[in-house]
């Protein structure tokens, strides 16, 4: 499995992303700088990581979106390969238009730091597929602009879609339904503001992350 991520300036979790993916898959993720304008061959798999790329400026992932890398993994997703954004590289998807919704200033304007208590909510994507529905799992969160919004019509389309793939047991930031995390309308794209790379080694406090990048394996290696 060939799995890249991608690095912007400011992103501060590419190296925890790539750590937590070369344990899983075994091999080495292959990184990519966000000045590229192509991606490796034969990529299975991408994910944009947590930080704050090119400063948060304008708005957080609103400069990262129009990356010329960007170009290219809108074009992959097009074709299905596996997209995971996380934190940033949620907010980061959203602007690119591959996920609906925005990520707002967090509800109490206040960073937040603390391990978040989610409930899995669809177990049948390509990233849950290791998960049990209705079960509680702690991921770590680590954010300021991470409160989830969307009209209501788009809200009850990612409900009744089952495109709502994490959900927060307890209001964190402010998301829309506590919204943690939401899917493509394919299911081949994740967006999730907590950090699952952070959660894939007991020595650190948990291990529930680990199941998603489990997950992406299996339905890669399935294919």
């Amino acid at each position: 499995m060939r799995a890249a991520v991608i690095t912007f300036p400011g992103s501060n979790c590419d190296r925890d992303m790539a750590v937590a993916i070369e344990q899983v898959v075994g091999a080495p993720a292959l990184r990519v700088w966000h000045g590229d304008t192509a991606l490796p061959d034969r990529v299975d798999f991408i994910a944009l990581p947590g930080g704050f790329s090119y400063g948060d400026y304008l708005r957080s992932g609103a400069m990262a979106a129009r990356s010329p890398i960007m170009r290219a993994v809108v074009d992959a997703a097009g074709r299905g390969v596996p997209v995971l954004g996380v934190c940033n590289g949620f907010q980061v998807l959203t602007e690119a238009g591959l996920l609906p919704g925005a990520l707002m200033r967090n509800a109490g304007m206040n960073f937040i730091c603390r391990t978040a208590a989610l409930k899995v909510e669809n177990a049948g994507s390509l990233f849950t597929s290791a998960y049990r529905a209705g079960e509680d799992i702690r991921i770590p969160v680590a954010h300021h602009d991470g409160n989830y919004f969307a009209d209501a019509e788009t809200l009850d389309r990612l409900e009744g879609e089952g495109r709502v793939a994490f959900r927060y047991i307890e209001a964190c930031n402010g998301s829309q339904r506590n919204i943690a995390g939401v899917l493509s309308e394919n299911g081949r794209v994740l967006g999730m503001m907590p950090h699952p790379e952070r959660a894939i080694d007991a020595a650190h406090g948990g291990v529930d992350g680990r199941r998603l990048f489990e997950s992406v394996v299996a339905s890669v290696v399935a294919a």
